[in-house]
Order: C-alpha cells, then sequence, then structure tokens
C-alpha cells in the first residue's frame, strides 16, 4: 500500500497515468487517502505542526434519514489496522433519522483523513440497500432481484448490488455484485440473443440443450411476437422444462401493464401451463411491485429505482476531545448512547 498522504507537500505523490483506462480509485488509492476532501489532509498537517496529531476524539456518525444501514463492512476495512475503537449497528440493521450509527475512538491522525471515504461508502449502501428493501417488501414473499448494474459505473456495481441483497434482494446479475454478496448471479439472456438469433423459440432451445440443469429455463417474450403468442409457442414447445417467460416490455409499447400480465396468465393456464410463472422487469417500482403484486406475477427484476437511489447522507461529528464533551453549535455535546451499537474493532 502507498503511504498515506499527510501534508500538501505529499500530494506530489498522487500520480495519473496516461494509459489509465477507467477513473475510479483503486483500493490503494483509496487506502492512500486520495479519495479524500484535501481539507483533511489540510488538517492533518496543520494538527501535526501544533503537536496535536495524536489528540484522542470520539466521533460519531448519524444518517439524514432513516432506512437500511449498508457499507459498515467497508468501513470497518478502512480502519482494522488502525489504533481505533469502533461501535456500530450491524451491517442490514434498520436505522432511525439521526440514530448514531457508528462511533469511533482513537487519535485523530489515525482516522481523520478516511471520513470522506467512510462517510461515502455508508451513504451510497444504505441508499441503495433501502431503495432494495422497499422492493422487497412490496414483492413479499415472491422473489426480487436486482438488474441495476448497467445504470451506474462499472467500477461501483458490485457495490450496489451486495448493498442491494443486504437490502432485501434475493439476488442480483452482476457477477461481482452476486459473488460479493455471498450468492452466484441471477438472470438468463437479453434482448441482444433473441435479435442476433433472430426467433425466440430457437433461442429457448438452445438454452435448454446447452445451460446447465440447475439454470432455470425463463424465457424473454416481448422482443419479435405478441408477449401472449411467443409465451404460447415457448411453453407448447418446451413444455414441463419451461420455468418461465419474461415480460419486458419497453415503455415505446406501454410498458407491462396489469391487462397483459392478466392476458399471459391466461392464456397459459387455458393452454395447461400453469405451472410456468411470470417474472416481470422494466422500470419497476414499489408502487408497480404492489399493482403487479394482486396478480398471478412470481417474481420481479428491478434496477434503476434501486441504482438510481438517493444516498442517504451521512454526518461524521467530534463529540469528545480528550474525554471532555465538544459539538459545533446546533448539536448536543458529548457522546450519545445508543445500546445497539456492538463493538467491532
Amino acid at each position: 500500500m502507498n503511504d498515506e498522504l499527510k501534508e500538501l507537500s505529499d500530494l506530489k505523490k498522487v500520480k495519473i497515468k496516461g494509459d489509465r483506462k477507467l477513473f475510479s480509485a483503486t483500493h490503494e488509492e483509496i487506502e492512500q487517502g486520495a479519495t479524500t476532501d484535501v481539507y483533511f489532509i489540510k488538517t492533518r498537517e496543520i494538527l501535526s505542526e501544533l503537536d496535536l496529531a495524536d489528540t484522542e476524539v470520539t466521533a460519531e456518525i448519524f444518517p439524514s434519514q432513516a432506512g437500511v444501514f449498508a457499507g459498515v463492512d467497508e468501513a470497518l476495512n478502512l480502519l482494522e489496522q488502525k489504533d481505533v475503537k469502533v461501535w456500530a449497528l450491524d451491517e442490514g440493521s434498520t436505522m432511525d433519522r439521526k440514530e448514531v450509527v457508528m462511533k469511533i475512538k482513537g487519535s485523530y491522525e489515525d482516522f481523520g483523513i478516511f471520513e470522506t471515504a467512510i462517510l461515502g461508502a455508508m451513504s451510497n449502501s444504505s441508499g441503495w440497500a433501502t431503495a432494495a428493501k422497499e422492493c422487497k417488501e412490496a414483492a413479499q414473499n415472491k422473489p426480487m432481484l436486482c438488474f441495476g448494474a448497467r445504470h451506474i459505473h462499472p467500477a461501483v456495481a458490485p457495490v450496489m448490488e451486495r448493498a442491494a441483497v443486504i437490502g432485501g434482494a434475493d439476488g442480483a446479475s452482476c457477477i461481482l455484485g452476486a459473488k460479493l454478496a455471498g450468492q452466484e448471479p441471477s438472470g438468463t439472456v437479453p434482448h441482444a440473443l433473441i435479435l442476433t438469433v433472430g426467433d425466440t423459440l430457437d433461442v429457448a432451445e438452445a438454452y435448454h440443450e446447452i445451460m446447465p440443469e440447475e439454470a432455470p429455463r425463463t424465457i424473454l417474450v416481448d422482443t419479435f411476437k405478441d408477449e401472449a403468442e411467443e409465451s404460447l409457442r415457448i411453453a407448447n414447445e418446451l413444455e414441463e422444462d419451461l420455468d418461465g417467460i419474461r415480460l419486458d416490455t419497453p415503455s415505446e409499447r406501454g410498458g407491462v401493464t396489469l391487462d397483459l400480465v392478466k392476458e399471459v396468465r391466461a392464456r397459459l393456464d387455458q393452454a395447461g401451463h400453469e405451472h410456468v410463472n411470470i417474472f416481470v422487469s422494466g422500470g419497476l417500482t414499489p408502487e408497480r411491485i404492489e399493482e403487479l403484486n394482486q396478480l398471478e406475477v412470481d417474481g420481479y427484476g428491478v434496477g434503476s429505482y434501486i441504482s438510481n437511489a438517493s444516498a442517504i447522507n451521512m454526518t461524521m461529528d467530534l463529540k469528545e476531545i480528550d474525554g471532555q464533551a465538544v459539538a459545533k453549535r446546533g448539536r448536543i455535546p458529548g457522546t450519545t448512547e445508543n445500546k445497539r451499537l456492538k463493538r467491532k474493532l
């Protein structure tokens, strides 16, 4: 790992190579402090010059709104080699507005420059996890998968999908995101394959023949033909081997409507394919899921509602300096008791 940035002159250590392919920070750059706000480097330098770098402080972190607390594991990973004590809520816990979700005690020199990274990790992950929880609650006992990786930068897509699983998603399509959450990725095929092959039924047959037995046979049916007609073509051919069909009708054709779901379900049942599940994706929100959940929809794929969720702002305040209660104006001096916090480091 590169040496941490301690003073302004150290910024010369931060080099941008001309052949850099992606603009996202590496793990080493984050640990170096290169993603922090520069004023924390200035703070570090001034405290050092004043012989105050080793001042013992207690910092508290709290959210701007209620939600699901996520990102704590990354924060702890940044602090695990530091001589600090950390108390926090568990990853995936519910949190209230302005509840203290993490407390850090130690030398300001040891953790001050990581404030930006810690708050950023927990703010975004908590926002994504909270959005996923809303969708899962709307879906109730039916599967809800996260398909949001395409809507954000690839460097953070795995973080987002892991957070979605923490919040309640039953699976994720992003390979690395699912792996980080301790799962295998979920998904079948995109429209691109069907467009390239030229016929949905040919793709369904090839998928059934080529893919592993444990891979669900769920086929997109909105690429070329009427969704009900395509569903019947595939169900009549694959019969009991067909697990489900996926409706992803684009907004240009009105999206997946309640009437469309009713028709597809009725026509499948009338043809003796009651076992075929209906999976819906495309522009879903908790409100849309609640509507669809009144019908015989068996699962959901949610993308932009989770990936585009607003971060839940996190604030870090120093509440003790050398054991003395402090606070900036508007806040109450001294540490806040929260019996839900657990010792993490």
